[in-house]
């Protein structure tokens, strides 16, 4: 569709993007994922570069790139490394909250923070409120001209690198999720202390962890928008999350294809490469395809919101379609490197691992199918 074809400049930032994984981050991939280790080296040659604030608005700083810009760089991050992507994308989606519903001061303020390389943390998941967000236990009361806010939150990206949390936290608990409001905590603030780094299963690159509210403290000044309005501030931060989810889903699937194509050409048994062998050609080609679906997917859902139009079915089928996708054709790929593909000398173990994730954060698939199926029998 015409809507889809690549214009000269999304071109060559897609090639910038994937150059700089290929030469600044892919060489010490495997090591730093054994090592659950950042690349902090890596990370600032992209904050010299600015590719860590490609969605950011330019009058703060980013590049103000439009969505559909914007996930096509997200994939080509994600397949170089989804781990090291994700932590790097993570203060952008700190940001969006504040980019919604923050005040021209707090734009700036945290925009600050970001562009020269600092990180946000979104601070949503607790340990029995992940897709029952509604379910969370932190509060936050209001004493003279702060906030004390008081809870754990789980699963945080980047959680050992934040610079400031966007805290969701009930104001007002008798009002369910009308109630919640979103509230910036800076780091080092009194009674904020960063918990455990999870030991996670793939995107190792990315810290994962807690952080811990104990009649911590923020400025009044620091809630965004209205007491009562975090629920919906949330809700529509991963509305985009979502999508960029969907699309750096797609990056993994890309380079666990990538990867097929070249081993299928080289490996051969009985006389022949394996990809002239029907079963082995047909599993790749049926690959490509599911991605070709889900990228155009992604596309299409980033395309309505560059257009006004935030479609939540379409978030909701991208992010699902495309997570499965990713896990279904790295499984495949470790099908296809057969032994090999099952070791850490290949990449692909690591994809396939990489991959799970997105079937579950951003809200599970599960979640995401109950998302569209109200959006269809409104």
């Amino acid at each position: 569709m015409s809507q889809f074809l690549l214009t000269e400049e999304q071109k060559a930032l897609m090639k910038m993007c994937r150059d700089f994984m290929i030469k600044e981050v892919i060489p010490t991939s495997l090591d730093d994922d054994k090592a659950a280790h950042f690349n902090e080296t890596a990370y600032k040659k992209a904050v010299e570069m600015g590719l860590h604030v490609l969605g950011l608005p330019e009058e703060y700083g980013g590049a103000g790139l439009d969505e559909v810009t914007f996930t096509l760089l997200q994939e080509q991050l994600h397949w170089g490394d989804a781990g090291f992507a994700n932590a790097m994308g993570c203060a952008q989606f700190a940001y969006r909250p504040v980019a919604m519903a923050g005040t021209a001061a707090q734009k700036k303020k945290y925009a600050d923070i970001i562009v020269p390389g600092g990180f946000g943390c979104f601070c949503l998941t607790e340990a029995n409120a992940g897709s029952d967000v509604a379910a969370a236990k932190t509060t936050a009361r209001k004493v003279g001209d702060e906030y004390i806010i008081t809870g754990n939150k789980h699963f945080i990206t980047t959680n050992t690198l934040g610079n400031f949390y966007v805290v969701f936290a009930y104001t007002d608990k008798s009002a369910g999720p009308r109630g919640m409001s979103a509230i910036l905590v800076d780091a080092g603030a009194p009674g904020v202390t960063v918990g455990k780094k999870e030991d996670k299963m793939g995107i190792r690159q990315s810290p994962t962890g807690e952080i811990i509210f104990e009649e911590a403290r923020a400025p009044a000044g620091n809630l965004l928008g209205k007491e009562g309005q975090g629920f919906k501030i949330a809700m529509e931060t991963l509305n985009y999350a979502r999508i960029d989810a969907a699309a750096s889903a797609v990056g993994i699937a890309q380079r666990a294809l990538e990867l097929s194509i070249q081993y299928a050409k080289e490996r051969v048994i009985f006389g022949k490469p394996i990809y002239q062998h029907q079963a082995m050609e047909f599993l790749i080609v049926d690959m490509a395809m599911r991605i070709e679906a889900a990228r155009s997917l992604y596309l299409r859902a980033a395309g309505e919101v560059d257009a006004g139009n935030m479609d939540l079915k379409l978030c909701s089928y991208a992010k699902a379609f495309a997570s499965d996708v990713a896990m279904k054709v790295t499984t495949d790929a470790v099908q296809v490197f057969g032994g090999f593909g099952y070791t850490r000398e290949y990449p692909v173990e690591k994809l396939m691992r990489d991959a799970k994730i997105y079937q579950i954060f951003e809200g599970t698939n599960q979640v995401q199918r109950v998302v569209a199926g109200k959006e269809l029998f409104k």
